[in-house]
């Protein structure tokens, strides 16, 4: 029955995409960022947001609450539209479109040849980050998890594979050793900090205890590799802009807990500056 379920979801996404791409990238983002936040609101999840949401602002009040639940479904549908045009803002009339700060920071670790690992959460137009960062010549890999949608996931990989990174890499036992070999020729690795995982540990993250993906801290620890926060933000309808910020270095004796707690620090750094990009529907705090 799942299977059913998801194949019908594929094809109705589908018609959708062909919708998109007839109408073009600036209307295809607002039409269905707005579809979104009218119907977002309305799926058995708003609870969860607004729980999730108050553990970040637990003083905000009903009015804040629904402003940054209604702008996040606008940017969530703004994404799904932009996924048609992704190939644009690799290498076609969209590329200008992004604005980049901290330009310098990628070109030293160019120069350098640095390996370094790029974290981030799911903000804005998240994927653009990493087709970004490996459109300016650095070699990356970029962690996953796969979607539930069997039939969707075909496609999403094709599109991320062809258009974001090359070298996608699953979480996982596999997948980590598939990021050690890539380390070995001079990889460096870039991956969203901000999913619950069962086979995280514990860390502080605005306020509460949240299971953390641990990878970054075991990366350092192993390879005394920098971590370089990324941050993006939708500053008009398919305007964007990416920050690269500078590179934390830490002890390779630094504990695990203690690395992976100041990265949650400074994911919620991020989310702050603009919280109505963060998506907020992840069970975070489960």
């Amino acid at each position: 029955m799942k299977n059913i379920k998801y194949f019908f979801q594929f094809i109705i996404i589908i018609i959708f995409f062909i919708f998109f791409k007839i109408l073009g990238p600036n209307i295809s983002s607002a039409i269905s960022g707005k579809i979104f936040e009218l119907v977002g609101p309305l799926f058995r999840s708003k609870k969860l947001i607004h729980s999730n949401i108050r553990k970040a602002f637990p003083d905000i009040d009903y009015n804040g609450l629904n402003k940054i639940n209604k702008m996040m479904w606008n940017n969530y549908g703004r994404v799904f539209a932009e996924y048609v045009f992704i190939k644009d803002f690799r290498k076609g009339k969209l590329e200008s479109k992004i604005e980049i700060e901290g330009k310098e920071v990628l070109e030293e670790i160019i120069r350098c040849k640095s390996q370094v690992i790029f974290v981030s959460g799911h903000l804005s137009n998240f994927e653009l980050m990493a087709l970004y960062l490996e459109k300016t010549g650095i070699n990356l890999s970029a962690i996953y998890r796969p979607l539930n949608n069997i039939y969707l996931n075909k496609i999403m990989e094709k599109i991320r594979i062809k258009y974001i990174c090359k070298h996608q890499i699953k979480k996982g036992i596999g997948g980590m050793k598939r990021l050690i070999n890539l380390k070995k020729k001079n990889f460096s690795t870039a991956l969203m900090i901000d999913q619950r995982v069962s086979e995280g540990i514990l860390s502080n993250f605005f306020n509460n205890q949240a299971f953390t993906t641990t990878i970054p801290a075991q990366l350092v620890r192993k390879f005394d590799m920098p971590v370089v926060p990324v941050f993006i933000e939708r500053i008009k309808g398919i305007n964007f802009k990416i920050t690269i910020q500078k590179p934390i270095k830490f002890s390779k004796k630094e504990s695990v807990q203690s690395i992976t707690d100041k990265l949650n620090s400074t994911l919620e750094e991020l989310i702050l500056k603009k919280p109505e990009n963060w998506i907020w529907s992840h069970n975070r705090w489960k």
